[in-house]
């Protein structure tokens, strides 16, 4: 692949013409949205290690891949690619700005460090274990995996003796943590514009969504007509923060819309969130016996932690794994839980909304010949938004007018279009039943919960009479 030169290698940035000498000198790998990714000596140490390596086994989308069968893409390369966009961000700030930044060979190399090692923290199944699992299991206990990529960094360099700036890893973890529900970030310090390039906790704005868009938008075989590179060959920092050109405000609104459009239809999927759901339930029905939530108590036991725990329950003997294993098989023959019905809950009752559940679908049920219980219903109350809930991301974001303007200032919805979003959340309620033979039944209490919540039924149309008969 290439030779590791020395640790004091500047990695030189291919819209500087870089020799192809000291590209050479380089471990490269090839990637299928950036073309040739090179990495650092620094960087090599932390990627060949197992704890690294691990991130080959977890996919990027989660179960994904068994609605759109091209969505096999995993953490690794996404990791690499938001490595190389940072490099990438924070040498173009280093050109356009000169020395008037004082970006060091220090700064580039913290901020590419940062980008790779982000997601080491992931659990099995992208965000579902996080979101769904661990809430059940951990009681009330705040747990993200930010705060785990944090300790897992701790971890590799202790474990496999990095000689690395105690300094330059501080920052990486500032960095890794600054758009998390644990901010590390001291607005104090110097040059905090580079806390925005890998993870933006001030306005959304990262270069892990430009890689992640565009990444999963072919994998899927969706169109993206999101254009990151204009956003990273325009963006300059005034008063320590990243502004873009008024004229590109509609290229970030498209950024937020298409993510936005993403979690729709490809994330939150209704037959995506029917698996995420049955294996939420296959895992809690597995944890008691093989402990699976203790895995995040010791950085040195959780990089075991992957996609295979599926494939563990699914060949183990153990009579305390048969519902779980059952529960894995039914998701192999595609027997799924069956959706039921859904609606969007009502502009006017967003503020004070609070999660459905099966007990309240179970609570609704008229007298009828089927007595429906909590374990035959499964709820997925989806949140869908811009990236800052019932708020909108571009009033967190500055612009300025041309290169020759020193002063930067928000740009307000009314002074664009007329056609933009006045709502910039929506959420969804999903009801499915586990049985099938219980479809109907599940169909009548959801549409009697809604009658008596909102007086109305909110969902767009009636569950199919085709659904209801399937036995």
């Amino acid at each position: 692949m290439g030779a590791y030169c020395n640790e004091d290698f500047t990695l030189p940035s291919l819209n500087g013409f870089a020799s192809s000498h000291n590209l050479r000198l380089l471990k490269h790998v090839h990637d299928n949205v950036h073309g040739n990714i090179y990495l650092d000596p620094l960087c090599v140490k932390f990627l060949d290690t197992e704890q690294f390596q691990r991130l080959r086994d977890l996919k990027q989308l989660g179960v994904t891949h068994m609605v759109y069968p091209g969505a096999v893409h995993s953490r690794f390369e996404h990791s690499l690619g938001v490595y190389w966009l940072a490099g990438e961000a924070v040498e173009r700030l280093k050109n356009y700005h000169g020395l008037e930044l004082g970006i060091d060979n220090f700064d580039v190399r913290t901020v590419r460090l940062a980008g790779l090692l982000h997601d080491v923290g992931h659990g099995p199944f992208s965000h579902m274990f996080e979101r769904e699992f661990l809430p059940k299991v951990i009681n009330g206990e705040k747990w993200c995996h930010e705060q785990m990529s944090a300790k897992v960094v701790d971890h590799i360099v202790d474990e496999h003796h990095i000689d690395v700036d105690s300094g330059m890893m501080r920052r990486v973890k500032e960095m890794i943590l600054a758009s998390s529900e644990f901010p590390q970030r001291n607005d104090a310090k110097e040059k905090c514009f580079l806390y925005d390039i890998v993870a933006n906790g001030r306005n959304g704005i990262d270069v892990d969504k430009f890689d992640y868009i565009v990444r999963d938008c072919r994998a899927c075989g969706i169109g993206c007509s999101f254009e990151f590179q204009r956003l990273m060959e325009t963006m300059r920092v005034m008063g320590d923060e990243i502004c873009y050109r008024a004229k590109d405000y509609l290229t970030i609104h498209k950024l937020f819309a298409t993510r936005a459009d993403l979690y729709r239809t490809v994330y939150t999927h209704p037959k995506v969130k029917a698996i995420e759901l049955m294996i939420v339930d296959a895992l809690l029905k597995a944890n008691d016996y093989l402990q699976i939530s203790s895995f995040i108590q010791d950085p040195s036991e959780y990089w075991k932690l992957d996609d295979t725990i599926i494939k563990t329950i699914e060949t183990a003997p153990d009579e305390q794994l048969r519902e779980s294993r059952d529960l894995i098989l039914r998701i192999r023959r595609r027997d799924l839980y069956q959706f039921c019905n859904e609606y969007a809950v009502p502009k006017d009752k967003m503020e004070n909304f609070k999660d459905v559940t099966a007990k309240d679908i179970v609570c609704s049920q008229k007298n009828g010949n089927v007595l429906l219980k909590e374990e035959d219903i499964a709820v997925s109350n989806v949140r869908i938004d811009l990236t800052r809930g019932r708020h909108n991301p571009l009033e967190s974001i500055n612009f300025f007018k041309d290169y020759e303007s020193e002063e930067k200032f928000p740009i307000p919805d009314e002074r664009i279009s007329h056609l933009l979003p006045t709502s910039y959340q929506d959420m969804i309620v999903r009801v499915y039943s586990k049985k099938k033979e219980l479809v109907a039944a599940v169909s009548e209490a959801f549409e009697n919960f809604q009658l008596r919540t909102y007086g109305i039924k909110a969902q767009v149309h009636a569950t199919p009479e085709k659904k209801k008969r399937r036995t």
